[in-house]
Protein backbone atom coordinates (compact mmCIF):
# COMPACT_ATOMS: atom_id res chain seq x y z
CA UNK A 1 0.00 0.00 0.00
CA UNK A 2 1.42 3.40 -0.96
CA UNK A 3 1.99 6.11 1.63
CA UNK A 4 -0.70 8.25 -0.04
CA UNK A 5 -3.22 5.40 0.30
CA UNK A 6 -2.19 4.92 3.93
CA UNK A 7 -2.76 8.64 4.68
CA UNK A 8 -6.13 8.61 2.96
CA UNK A 9 -7.15 5.50 4.90
CA UNK A 10 -5.96 7.13 8.14
CA UNK A 11 -8.02 10.30 7.52
CA UNK A 12 -11.10 8.26 6.62
CA UNK A 13 -10.74 6.34 9.89
CA UNK A 14 -10.46 9.59 11.87
CA UNK A 15 -13.48 11.03 10.09
CA UNK A 16 -15.49 7.89 10.82
CA UNK A 17 -14.43 7.95 14.49
CA UNK A 18 -15.42 11.62 14.80
CA UNK A 19 -18.83 10.96 13.21
CA UNK A 20 -19.38 7.99 15.50
CA UNK A 21 -18.50 10.16 18.50
CA UNK A 22 -21.12 12.75 17.48
CA UNK A 23 -23.76 10.05 17.05
CA UNK A 24 -22.98 8.56 20.47
CA UNK A 25 -23.08 11.99 22.14
CA UNK A 26 -26.45 12.72 20.56
CA UNK A 27 -27.78 9.34 21.67
CA UNK A 28 -26.58 9.94 25.23
CA UNK A 29 -28.36 13.31 25.37
CA UNK A 30 -31.56 11.78 23.97
CA UNK A 31 -31.47 9.01 26.57
CA UNK A 32 -30.83 11.46 29.40
CA UNK A 33 -33.76 13.64 28.34
CA UNK A 34 -36.01 10.61 27.98
CA UNK A 35 -35.12 9.27 31.42
CA UNK A 36 -35.39 12.65 33.18
CA UNK A 37 -38.51 12.91 35.36
CA UNK A 38 -41.29 14.62 33.47
CA UNK A 39 -41.37 18.33 34.26
CA UNK A 40 -38.02 18.24 36.03
CA UNK A 41 -36.68 21.00 33.81
CA UNK A 42 -39.83 23.11 34.21
CA UNK A 43 -39.66 23.26 38.00
CA UNK A 44 -37.31 26.07 38.90
CA UNK A 45 -37.17 28.05 42.05
CA UNK A 46 -35.94 31.65 41.82
CA UNK A 47 -32.75 30.53 43.59
CA UNK A 48 -31.97 28.07 40.76
CA UNK A 49 -31.94 30.78 38.09
CA UNK A 50 -28.68 32.49 37.24
CA UNK A 51 -30.12 36.02 36.87
CA UNK A 52 -31.79 36.06 40.30
CA UNK A 53 -29.20 37.16 42.84
CA UNK A 54 -31.17 37.18 46.07
CA UNK A 55 -34.17 38.95 47.46
CA UNK A 56 -35.16 42.43 48.52
CA UNK A 57 -38.04 43.29 50.85
CA UNK A 58 -40.63 45.60 49.28
CA UNK A 59 -40.06 48.15 52.06
CA UNK A 60 -36.31 48.18 51.23
CA UNK A 61 -36.88 49.13 47.58
CA UNK A 62 -35.95 52.68 46.56
CA UNK A 63 -38.92 55.09 46.79
CA UNK A 64 -39.44 55.14 43.02
CA UNK A 65 -39.55 51.32 42.90
CA UNK A 66 -42.05 51.19 45.79
CA UNK A 67 -44.25 53.69 43.91
CA UNK A 68 -44.05 51.50 40.79
CA UNK A 69 -45.03 48.42 42.82
CA UNK A 70 -48.02 50.35 44.26
CA UNK A 71 -49.08 51.33 40.72
CA UNK A 72 -48.86 47.68 39.64
CA UNK A 73 -51.06 46.60 42.56
CA UNK A 74 -53.56 49.38 41.73
CA UNK A 75 -53.63 48.46 38.04
CA UNK A 76 -52.15 51.83 36.99
CA UNK A 77 -51.97 54.49 35.83
CA UNK A 78 -48.47 54.02 34.45
CA UNK A 79 -46.19 56.82 33.25
CA UNK A 80 -44.84 54.99 30.17
CA UNK A 81 -46.65 53.34 27.25
CA UNK A 82 -44.45 50.24 27.51
CA UNK A 83 -45.40 49.63 31.14
CA UNK A 84 -47.36 46.41 31.42
CA UNK A 85 -45.96 45.02 28.17
CA UNK A 86 -44.90 41.40 27.93
CA UNK A 87 -41.40 40.55 29.18
CA UNK A 88 -40.06 37.65 27.11
CA UNK A 89 -37.44 36.36 29.58
CA UNK A 90 -35.42 35.29 26.52
CA UNK A 91 -32.18 35.13 28.50
CA UNK A 92 -33.96 32.92 31.05
CA UNK A 93 -32.83 35.18 33.86
CA UNK A 94 -36.10 34.50 35.70
CA UNK A 95 -37.78 31.16 36.43
CA UNK A 96 -39.16 29.64 33.24
CA UNK A 97 -42.90 30.16 32.81
CA UNK A 98 -45.40 30.07 29.97
CA UNK A 99 -45.25 32.78 27.32
CA UNK A 100 -46.93 36.00 28.44
CA UNK A 101 -46.54 35.24 32.16
CA UNK A 102 -44.17 38.14 32.88
CA UNK A 103 -44.89 41.88 32.43
CA UNK A 104 -42.41 44.71 32.77
CA UNK A 105 -42.78 48.12 34.40
CA UNK A 106 -40.44 51.10 34.42
CA UNK A 107 -39.10 52.42 37.71
CA UNK A 108 -39.14 56.15 37.07
CA UNK A 109 -35.79 57.87 37.43
CA UNK A 110 -35.86 61.64 37.86
CA UNK A 111 -32.21 61.88 36.73
CA UNK A 112 -32.77 60.16 33.39
CA UNK A 113 -34.20 61.68 30.20
CA UNK A 114 -35.34 58.26 29.01
CA UNK A 115 -36.82 55.25 30.84
CA UNK A 116 -33.48 54.38 32.41
CA UNK A 117 -32.34 50.91 33.47
CA UNK A 118 -34.49 50.15 36.51
CA UNK A 119 -37.50 47.86 36.07
CA UNK A 120 -39.90 45.70 38.00
CA UNK A 121 -40.98 42.51 36.25
CA UNK A 122 -44.05 40.71 37.63
CA UNK A 123 -45.60 37.39 36.73
CA UNK A 124 -49.02 35.87 37.19
CA UNK A 125 -51.97 37.92 38.37
CA UNK A 126 -50.68 41.43 37.83
CA UNK A 127 -52.62 43.19 40.58
CA UNK A 128 -51.55 40.61 43.13
CA UNK A 129 -47.90 41.44 42.37
CA UNK A 130 -46.83 38.20 44.10
CA UNK A 131 -44.11 37.06 41.69
CA UNK A 132 -42.13 40.27 41.15
CA UNK A 133 -38.46 40.98 40.53
CA UNK A 134 -36.44 44.20 40.66
CA UNK A 135 -33.53 45.04 38.35
CA UNK A 136 -31.30 48.10 38.52
CA UNK A 137 -29.15 47.09 35.54
CA UNK A 138 -31.64 46.61 32.70
CA UNK A 139 -32.29 42.87 33.14
CA UNK A 140 -28.69 41.76 33.78
CA UNK A 141 -29.56 40.70 37.32
CA UNK A 142 -32.72 40.51 39.41
CA UNK A 143 -33.71 40.44 43.06
CA UNK A 144 -36.97 38.74 43.98
CA UNK A 145 -39.25 41.17 45.81
CA UNK A 146 -40.61 39.78 49.09
CA UNK A 147 -43.48 41.29 51.02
Amino acid sequence: MSSQSQRQSHWQSLSLARSLGHVLAGAAISIALTLAPQGAMARQSPDDVQGVVGTIAAQQLPNEARQTLERIEAGGPFPYDKDGSRFGNYERSLPQQSRGYYREYTVKNSNSRNRGAKRIVCGGDQRAANDCYYTEDHYNSFKRITK
